[in-house]
């Protein structure tokens, strides 16, 4: 169909014309003008529905609640539909875009879309016992109901009859409905009021379980995206020895075949026309372990994931622990979830590009001021905290002032330097030092908090040292700060980079047999499959020797991690470290600092010039107990971070030739282990 437009003006001559035969001309003029506007309007409303229809719709969308079914409730706000199960407060469906429903309608409908916890007994380690909870809500309400937004609530009162079977903890779970939002929010406050047995938790989620006919396409970074193998393809695998890790042998998809599938975070759209759906997560205060602790986004399913809690990349260390009669209450989220499409087939990076700009928006929003909760904290009721860092090494630089450029500094709940990568329970704020060192810590949520942060390049955690209290509408404005990190004397040598990463040190390249495509190239290769047997491969009878001044940080392999001997029997294995001492040694003690970049439940010994000599000169203890931070099987660089300042006394050490012997003795399986973050040997203190 054609359409043809007549313009028409004043300045136009027929106009002119024929204004001056009829007076009642310029009336038609005036009405015909208006029709071409409405029929502009039109076309280009027609034009941006073909790109989606998602800007055409924000200023029409009115929030419409139905609540006459007794078992369930919808909420439409004219660009999505969600259909819930009252008052349980399960998501059954979400309707978008022509689509009936983008979850997976096969599963039951506490399958779909839900808020989970994985709680024990307090000291229970044996994670086989942990209890895999859906929260079921026993009350709904509408929290706020109009045109331009709806909050429901589904929450669940904990009483002693739940003891053994139901996580001790109130649970409120809200879902935030808004005009012209592609999308809508979710969120949980946690209450624990006096008289609650004791618990651990560890792990505290929402879930949503996507079309698996629709959904094949990852997307976690602008590098990390991908066409991604079906559940089915996991089931006709060959299971490895990590049983999360499967080899394709017979997948659908062929171009999967000989490529091991894991846990990664992903987020399909592969549709007809192409729909994205995405967790947006706008802040990471509510989140345990601090600003770089790494988690699961999602699993193959599709699953997409919004991970509060979790022991991930971390392990029990890390739990939210409460004692007997403790009391408790935070607000986890909003989060957002989001749903976009694309006009043309298989255009996922305009999807990609659009979640992106999405994302800095709820960024450049947050705090909200939306959610009705009392116990959220919106924008005025949050304070601000200011500063600068330095840091001072005096034997670095003559001991001048360095500015702690790119620096992590954060509030934490109070605790020693360091303690908050495993503090689970509070809020952090977190934030990065400009090229002189300032920050500002805003949006702040009111308590008593410590200030911590760490600089690259420097080892060790600075930690303030007054408590800092922050008040509603408060800002605190601190002097410059500086940070001593640990040193003891000159260095005489060091091993890697104090980043709290291993990336600098050997990462072999992958068995081809086992090889996942889309980490071929870059520093994503540490995330393949089986990189641990390699170190038998390269090391079958005797172990890793470093010598000072020959070897680089490539030499050094990535994981001290066991030897795999014959019938999937492991040994320890003990690395050595040779330097030569050219001059007179001095009285007094050495240092050796010793950075780890994770450990995996194991027991590290350091001698010095006697492999013998029992017991060892220092030994870790036991460290990353119960699986530690899975970094080893998880593919990862770094867990939690761990220095130990070993004395060294001056008859240990010889003039010439040294050897330090490092050795890892828990050898049961192929996942025990430490990764280096930085090796350092100093002299004793000098004037």
């Amino acid at each position: 169909m054609k359409y043809y437009v007549v313009v028409a003006h004043e300045h136009n001559p027929l106009m002119k014309v024929l204004s001056k035969k009829n007076k009642h001309v310029i009336l038609y003029w005036w009405f015909g003008m208006i029709v071409q506007f409405c029929f502009l309007l039109c076309v280009c409303a027609e034009k941006t529905s073909l790109r989606g229809g998602i800007n055409s719709l924000k200023s029409k969308s009115i929030v419409k609640l139905n609540t006459q079914d007794k078992h369930k409730l919808v909420v439409d706000n004219g660009i999505v539909s969600v259909s819930m199960a009252r008052p349980e407060g399960y998501i059954l469906g979400i309707s978008y875009n022509g689509i009936d429903n983008v979850l997976d309608s096969e599963n039951q409908e506490l399958d779909r879309g839900y808020f989970d916890v994985v709680w024990n007994e307090p000291g229970e380690q044996n994670l086989s016992k942990s209890t895999f909870q859906r929260i079921h809500g026993t009350n709904f309400s509408v929290i706020a109901a109009d045109e331009n937004m709806v909050e429901v609530s589904f929450s669940r009162l904990w009483t002693h009859s739940m003891s053994g079977k139901n996580v001790p903890i109130n649970i409120d779970i809200r879902y935030i409905f808004r005009s012209g939002d592609s999308g809508f929010y979710s969120y949980a406050i946690f209450n624990r009021p006096k008289g609650m047995p004791g618990i651990e938790v560890d792990q505290i989620r929402f879930v949503f379980k996507l079309d698996k006919d629709r959904f094949k396409y990852m997307a976690i970074s602008d590098t990390r995206q991908r066409n991604m193998p079906a559940m089915k393809d996991r089931n006709t695998g060959q299971v490895l020895a990590y049983p999360e890790a499967v080899l394709l042998t017979n997948p659908i998809n062929p171009q999967f075949r000989g490529e091991v599938d894991t846990f990664h975070g992903w987020i399909g759209f592969d549709s007809d026309p192409p729909v994205g759906f995405w967790m947006i997560t706008p802040s990471n205060e509510f989140r345990n372990g601090g600003p770089i602790k790494q988690d699961l986004t999602s699993h193959v399913g599709p699953i997409a994931l919004s991970m509060f809690v979790s022991t991930h990349y971390a392990g029990k260390e890390v739990t939210m622990a409460f004692q007997e009669g403790e009391t408790y209450k935070k607000v986890f989220g909003p989060v957002f979830v989001y749903l976009n499409t694309a006009s043309s087939e298989n255009d996922n990076a305009t999807l990609w590009s659009d979640a992106v700009q999405q994302l800095s928006k709820e960024v450049q929003s947050w705090p909200y001021d939306f959610p009705q909760s009392q116990d959220y904290f919106p924008p005025n009721q949050r304070g601000a905290v200011f500063g600068r860092l330095l840091v001072q090494d005096w034997y670095f630089e003559g001991g001048r002032y360095q500015y702690a450029n790119n620096a992590y500094v954060g509030l934490a709940l109070p605790g020693d330097a360091g303690s908050w990568q495993r503090e689970s329970k509070g809020y952090q704020f977190w934030t990065q030092t400009d090229a002189k060192g300032y920050f500002k810590i805003t949006n702040v949520v009111p308590g008593h908090y410590n200030l911590f942060g760490w600089v690259s390049g420097f080892i060790g955690d600075y930690k303030y040292n007054s408590t800092i209290t922050i008040t509603p509408g408060g800002v605190i404005k601190l002097n410059s700060l500086v940070y001593n990190p640990p040193r003891n004397g000159p260095t005489i040598w060091e091993i890697g980079i104090p980043d709290r990463l291993t990336s600098e040190f050997h990462v072999p390249e992958p068995y081809p047999t086992l090889m996942n495509k889309l980490y071929t190239e870059g520093r994503d290769n540490f995330r393949q499959y089986g990189l641990w047997e390699r170190y038998t491969e390269m090391y079958p009878t005797d172990d890793l020797i470093y010598t000072l001044g020959v070897n680089k940080n490539k030499d050094w392999f990535y994981a001290h991690v066991t030897r795999n001997t014959e019938n999937n029997t492991y040994e320890p294995t003990t690395w050595q470290i040779i330097f030569e001492h050219q001059h007179d040694l001095k009285s007094g003690n050495y240092t050796l600092q010793l950075a780890l970049a994770s450990a995996a439940d194991a027991y590290l010994q350091v001698r010095f010039n006697d492999r013998s000599v029992y017991p060892p000169h220092f030994a870790t203890g036991h460290i990353g107990r119960i699986r530690g931070d899975n970094c080893i099987q998880r593919h990862g660089i770094h867990g939690l971070y761990r220095l130990f300042s070993i004395d060294v006394p001056s008859n240990l050490l010889l003039k010439g030739k040294n050897i330090i012997y490092l050795t890892q003795t828990n050898a049961d399986t192929p996942f025990q282990g430490v990764m280096y973050d930085y090796i350092r040997l100093e002299q004793p203190p000098s004037n």
